[in-house]
């Protein structure tokens, strides 16, 4: 990555350009994904995961009166996994799989490749805006999405607030660094209060973007988004910036564009934003519970019935990850935005 000398950069602008950017962006250049990769996401582990949101995706259809056609758009498919798994089981019910449009929503040139590849014979839009889809109900779905955004870091310090940045020095070595910065101003810009008893925060503008497009979306066209993502719901924001990379935590500013770099949502602040939407409303559960009420361990349960041992254990093992509480289970949440009126509330009645 070709970095001026002392460039000086908000964190967000160093986090896209680590991550994004075109020739040695993170995610630009190679497939992160899986055993030989920095990470392995849920899809991964176990295709019980993909297979629970399958059913989840056709039920929520149902509740939306199983319109004729409509979207269903996976925000940021990574490795293609989870809409394989998709595809396969909706084959299964032939009147939705007609019905829809399979949408990917992709950033990355090398991941489309992976993903093109491995749907070459399926009928899947590829498209970096999502307000250029068709104006059908539409079904979003975000595993691992927005915890990959670039975020904002501010800190308050006797009534004054700061924003973090990075710095570059003649040798290109990285440091972190702060600037005041007018937090009312940000706030009348957003038209949004985050700064209301808070003394960190951890702030995504593209995060909200896409919150904002995608709640427009819904109350206009009718449909949902369902999130899964690791997070959590305390009031007080946290600092929850990290890098990884070969399954493992790594330093932020070294290795720049061969680390991923990541954050916790912070669900409340999602909640805060949200409430602009009068018409719409949003449930919020753990994964464990959400899994649980699909089903996955009965399906699990079911598939398991004749295999040996060690391939049973395997199912097991995997299944415990996804929804054990020091692993996964707790952790990662799900988060449902639809319309009111809609009284849908599959995997949200724990």
């Amino acid at each position: 990555m070709k970095i001026k000398k002392s460039l000086k950069i908000s964190l967000d602008k160093f986090i896209n350009l680590s991550l994004y950017d075109n020739k040695s962006g993170f995610y630009m250049k190679k497939n992160p994904f899986g055993k030989k990769g920095d990470f392995i996401t849920a899809p991964n582990i176990s295709r019980l995961f993909s297979e629970m949101i399958a059913i989840w995706i056709i039920s929520f259809w149902k509740s939306l009166g199983s319109p004729k056609k409509f979207n269903l758009i996976e925000l940021g498919a990574g490795n293609g996994e989870m809409m394989r798994v998709f595809i396969e089981s909706f084959k299964r019910f032939p009147s939705f799989f007609s019905s829809c449009n399979f949408i990917i929503h992709e950033k990355s040139p090398s991941l489309i490749k992976i993903q093109k590849k491995k749907f070459s014979k399926d009928k899947i839009i590829w498209t970096s805006q999502i307000s250029r889809i068709k104006k059908n109900p539409s079904i979003f779905v975000a595993n691992e999405f927005f915890d990959s955004i670039a975020i904002k870091q501010f800190r308050k310090n006797k009534n004054q607030w700061f924003e973090k940045y990075v710095s570059f020095n003649n040798k290109k070595k990285a440091s972190f660094f702060e600037k005041k910065i007018n937090i009312k101003k940000l706030e009348k810009k957003i038209n949004l209060k985050i700064s209301q008893n808070q003394n960190f925060m951890e702030y995504s503008n593209l995060g909200h973007d896409y919150l904002k497009k995608i709640s427009k979306i819904i109350k206009k066209n009718d449909g949902g988004l369902l999130i899964i993502d690791y997070g959590y719901t305390d009031k007080k924001m946290k600092n929850t910036l990290k890098a990884v990379a070969n399954h493992k935590f790594a330093n932020i500013l070294n290795n720049i564009g061969n680390v991923d770099i990541t954050h916790n949502i912070s669900f409340e602040l999602f909640k805060k934003f949200l409430t602009q939407f009068n018409s719409l409303e949003n449930y919020l559960t753990t994964q464990k519970k959400f899994l649980v009420e699909m089903g996955i361990k009965e399906r699990a349960e079911i598939i398991s019935k004749k295999l040996n041992f060690l391939k049973k254990a395997d199912i097991y093992y995997r299944l415990n990850r996804l929804i054990d509480d020091k692993q996964m289970g707790s952790l990662f949440k799900v988060m449902l935005i639809k319309n009111k009126k809609n009284t849908f509330k599959l995997g949200f009645n724990n």
